[in-house]
């Protein structure tokens, strides 16, 4: 018997033509809860949505999304589908074309994410005054991520391309699945025990639940009682873990916390010459302005030094000794010139000098002077005293002038 075949495009038809048939398919309500949630350029929306029993994909198109869609949807919403289940033939696949999406509550993961944020925020757990300053200049830099995955390459790209002499130093952490808590915990305390400057936890991008294990408490507290600085760098810019909350620094992706983390050394040279350039400039000028400054105090102190000081005290007292000694000089001349004087009248009047001229004392006998012819008696004894001796004579006879007599 003759089997009939059938290409792959004439099966995928037939199928879709059986779910274009179906009612049930055609116009149906799914409800769950969205994950792997992306906007596309194009302005359609791909999804899925999973309970406890399964996943189904879904999309709704941009032309759907002005009047079927009235939040902005994201992983963790649980919601209504209203739509149809197609066939996609090109890949042979089935999914949910979406034309009205409403909320039907909020995810279990988000529920659980939200009431640990609360009671963490509660706890001053993401208080600003617990975080931690990331050291400016660091040796050794502790990576808690996947040995395997790009977040590690990117940190190693760039932090080589920075700095290559930082050492970098990966604990190879699971990340996500089971046991992926207790192996970022444990990368966190034995990168703490090994004494690395600064600590990067963190994963490239994913869903809710690939990013779960960061949203543990186990994680929080293990990043928040760290005693070395941590930087989080958990999926892609838009994702938010409570790591975030919790690390003393937020990355948008590894590689942006790689570019935090290690600095750029060829910076750091440009700015050690820059900074060298500067102080020989400020150098050279403080010690042309310590010159200057020592020349004017120079001067000062040749105003102000107690020898010049000393030997304009020695001139002047040697001025002074020198006028007094020209009016001492002159006092003694005007002096001996009055004595001379003085002198000259006392010679003149001197009875030496008189007696030497010719001139006699005449006194009588009791020594009073003869001034007058009337002051003697005739016979009587005068003394007459010359230069050399004493004549005692006796009046013979008186004779008395007049004064202009006497003078002739």
């Amino acid at each position: 018997m003759k089997k009939n075949v059938y290409s792959v495009g004439q099966v995928n038809t037939y199928i879709k033509n059986m779910f274009a048939q179906d009612f049930l398919l055609c116009r149906i309500c799914v409800k769950g809860e969205v994950s792997n949630c992306k906007y596309h350029n194009s302005g359609h929306i791909y999804f899925s949505l999973k309970d406890e029993s399964g996943t189904i994909a879904a999309v709704m198109f941009a032309g759907s999304r002005k009047k079927g869609l009235a939040f902005r949807m994201q992983d963790g919403d649980h919601v209504v589908v209203d739509g149809s289940v197609e066939v996609y033939e090109r890949d042979g696949r089935y999914q949910l074309y979406a034309r009205e999406i409403t909320l039907d509550g909020a995810g279990a993961l988000f529920l659980r994410f939200e009431a640990l944020k609360k009671e963490l925020a509660e706890m001053g757990m993401f208080a600003p005054e617990y975080k931690r300053q990331i050291p400016k200049y660091i040796r050794r830099l502790g990576i808690v991520t996947a040995p395997t995955g790009a977040a590690v390459q990117d940190i190693r790209n760039i932090s080589h391309r920075r700095n290559p002499y930082v050492q970098l130093v990966l604990y190879p952490a699971q990340v996500q699945g089971d046991g992926a808590v207790e192996s970022i915990v444990n990368g966190i305390h034995a990168l703490e025990q090994l004494g690395v400057d600064t600590i990067i936890v963190g994963r490239g991008g994913g869903s809710i639940e690939d990013l779960w294990a960061f949203n543990e408490e186990a994680v929080a507290r293990a990043i928040f009682e760290c005693r070395v600085p941590v930087i989080s760098a958990v999926g892609h810019e838009t994702d938010t873990t409570i790591a975030d909350y919790v690390a003393d620094l937020r990355a948008p992706t590894p590689s942006a916390a790689a570019e935090l983390a290690v600095y750029d050394f060829a910076q750091y040279c440009e700015l050690v010459r820059m900074m060298r350039v500067t102080l020989h400039v400020r150098m050279r000028e403080q010690i042309r302005q310590s010159m200057q400054r020592t020349e004017q105090l120079a001067v000062r102190l040749g105003y102000l030094n107690p020898q010049a000081v000393l030997n304009s005290k020695k001139q002047y007292t040697a001025d002074l000794e020198e006028k007094l000694a020209q009016r001492m000089a002159l006092l003694v001349q005007n002096s001996r010139h009055r004595i001379q004087l003085l002198a000259g009248h006392l010679e003149a009047g001197s009875p030496v000098k008189k007696l030497s001229q010719g001139f006699s004392f005449v006194t009588d006998e009791s020594g009073t002077p003869v001034t007058s012819v009337s002051k003697v008696q005739e016979d009587a004894l005068i003394h007459v005293r010359t230069l050399d001796g004493r004549i005692l004579a006796r009046i013979v006879r008186t004779e008395q002038y007049l004064i202009g007599e006497a003078a002739k």
